[in-house]
């Protein structure tokens, strides 16, 4: 990445979305609130989602979103100690694995533990 610009390129180096994005939020009774996320270094972010196809992809179909400028979603989300606006994030979470199921005994284990029940039992 360049840290320079030139007078030969006129386009900024960082995609600034252009437009409404779709804004991940919490609805409730008469107001929404809009959600806010953390950075894997633990920074608070707003996100914005350019389609609502990308949000559902990496938060669920479920849910819900508003339609905000960057503008507005910076304003709201500074005051809550969210400076940065992350554009477009993809879940960075490890899948989900089920947890491993003990195998059975050995037939050999099985078969003493049986023997050793009857003749405790005789």
């Amino acid at each position: 990445m360049c840290l320079f610009q030139y007078d030969d390129d006129p386009e900024p180096e960082e995609r600034i979305p252009a437009g409404l994005l779709y804004v991940p939020a919490r609805p409730g009774g008469s107001h929404v609130a809009v959600r806010l996320f953390r950075t894997p270094l633990g920074a608070r972010t707003a996100v914005g989602f350019t389609g609502p196809d990308l949000l559902a992809a990496t938060l669920g179909a479920a849910q819900p979103w508003i339609r905000l400028s960057a503008s507005a979603l910076r304003a709201l989300a500074e005051p809550l100690g969210a400076v940065l606006l992350t554009v477009d994030p993809t879940l960075t979470a490890p899948a989900v694995t089920p947890a491993p199921v003990a195998p059975p005994p050995p037939r050999a284990a099985a078969g003493a533990a049986r023997t050793a029940r009857r003749e405790g039992a005789s």
